[in-house]
């Protein structure tokens, strides 16, 4: 039976019996169903990191291998390289873009530690599979020390287009590099097709049909696999979650009011400046809805030491205080913004209370929030989902109201749309939208990927 060993940047071991949340289950849950591996850096950093051997531990079935980073490593390797000048690069955000060669040396030479670390715990019969943009040389690197296991790469993040692409340091190295893997995965037809061309433009690969390019030699799948959430699961959860006492204290507070209702990351790429001035144009464009409309947005704070993250934060807190103090009144505040996290489920019971969930990112690989929004909802009563046309999402849930996130007009137009929507027209959308959704798993977006990958290789 073949073994799935997973690498991926960071590795969520499991501690104290609970379970790691997002897209860690589908990959833990596939680890569970098919017996394997998971591989790469437990977050941790240490002065003689690049010195100790993996920690090995298990957990309900799963090995998981783990290795730390030293703090210029991390420095260098993830705050620097990986997310201040390949985050933005994949995300078409030349404005956040910083580079230094110590930083691309840097995330060169960590790759060839998880290589060389990763090499001894192979087996023949292994598959392996590499996820996302920190680990881009990695596939060529097992290559070049003779493993020849099948290797799929995912990318989670979009792919820019090619002219995007032609800004990154070393980027025909890092084509070729993914040219090493056996398939390779994106999140829609879009960023398949940026790759398919980049890769035959600057890279030297050859196009034999729409899924197949041949380099050095070597046939290469590439295919597009939208991330799945698990619908049926988080809308139990989300019902579920009506009856808590947050839900309770959150409805009491709304007095009323209509709830907008938004959740991310603090992230540049997510578009949550333009978001609240879409909002603050409503406000002012139909000044009706004042006082009838509360916007609670979650924001929790990530890559707090990266420079555009600080910059983001700076200009929100200032953007957030203009908007309650020109727009809100004594009764009323017109935006909660949270700078912390929230428990699943309670953000579950969020979305099913919201009668508008507001996810406008400027690019998105997927964006299951989205997916979220729309299994949360009440059948009988559903809220509109308004969502970014630049998220990966938008390409299945078009019965959305689909929105420019850089147009503040158009955004405010869309909330008022939604909040004078009828309860017929709102039933519509959400069941085109639920079913675009509801016959697809996480975990079977797992097993379509090594389905392929099983048939590439063995063909």
């Amino acid at each position: 039976m073949k073994r799935l060993v997973i690498v991926s940047n960071r590795v969520p071991v499991p501690k104290e019996g609970l379970r790691p949340g997002g897209l860690a289950v589908v990959l833990k849950d596939l680890l569970a169903r098919k017996g394997g591996l998971w591989f790469g850096w437990n977050g941790a950093c240490h002065p003689d990191a690049a010195h100790l051997p993996p920690e090995i531990q298990k957990a309900e079935g799963v090995e998981y291998a783990t290795i730390g980073l030293t703090p210029a490593e991390y420095r260098n390797y993830y705050t620097g390289f990986s997310n201040s000048t390949l985050w933005p690069l994949m995300h078409s955000l030349p404005e956040c873009i910083h580079f230094e060669r110590r930083e691309l040396a840097s995330y060169r030479s960590v790759n060839e530690r998880f290589c060389e670390n990763l090499l001894p715990l192979l087996r023949a019969e292994d598959v392996i599979w590499i996820h996302d943009y920190h680990l881009l040389p990695l596939a060529a690197l097992l290559r070049r020390h003779g493993v020849r296991q099948p290797i799929g790469f995912f990318l989670h993040t979009p792919f820019p287009a090619p002219d995007m692409l032609a800004t990154a340091p070393d980027g025909g190295t890092f084509l070729r590099d993914l040219l090493k893997a056996d398939l390779l995965g994106f999140q829609t037809a879009d960023d398949t097709a940026n790759f398919i061309f980049a890769a035959s433009r600057t890279a030297g690969a050859v196009t034999v049909d729409d899924t197949t390019l041949l380099f050095e030699g070597h046939k290469v799948r590439v295919g597009t696999f939208p991330v799945e959430i698990d619908p049926q699961t988080f809308a139990a959860t989300a019902a579920a979650a009506m009856e808590h006492a947050d839900l309770h204290r959150l409805a009491g507070s709304l007095a009323g009011r209509r709830l907008v209702f938004g959740v991310d990351r603090m992230d540049p790429t997510k578009g949550l400046d333009h978001r609240l001035a879409g909002y603050e144009r409503l406000l002012h464009t139909y000044p009706a809805r004042q006082r009838q409309v509360t916007f609670l947005q979650i924001a929790a704070e990530s890559r707090t030491d990266v420079p555009s993250y600080q910059a983001l934060r700076n200009r929100l807190e200032h953007q957030i205080g203009q908007l309650n103090a020109h727009c809100g009144q004594a009764d009323w505040t017109p935006l909660r913004f949270l700078t912390r996290g929230s428990p699943r489920s309670t953000v579950a019971g969020y979305m099913r209370l919201a009668d508008i969930g507001y996810i406008t990112p400027l690019r998105d690989g997927m964006n299951l929030v989205a997916k979220e929004f729309i299994a949360a909802q009440d059948p009988e009563n559903p809220g509109v989902l308004v969502l970014s046309r630049l998220a990966g999402a938008a390409k299945q849930l078009e019965a959305a109201l689909l929105v420019n996130p850089l147009d503040h007009d158009g955004m405010a137009d869309a909330l008022e749309r939604a909040l004078a929507m009828s309860l017929a027209e709102r039933r519509e959308r959400w069941q085109a939208c639920w079913d675009s959704i509801a016959s697809h798993t996480a975990l079977g977006w797992g097993l379509s990927f090594l389905d392929l990958l099983h048939k590439t290789t063995e063909a």
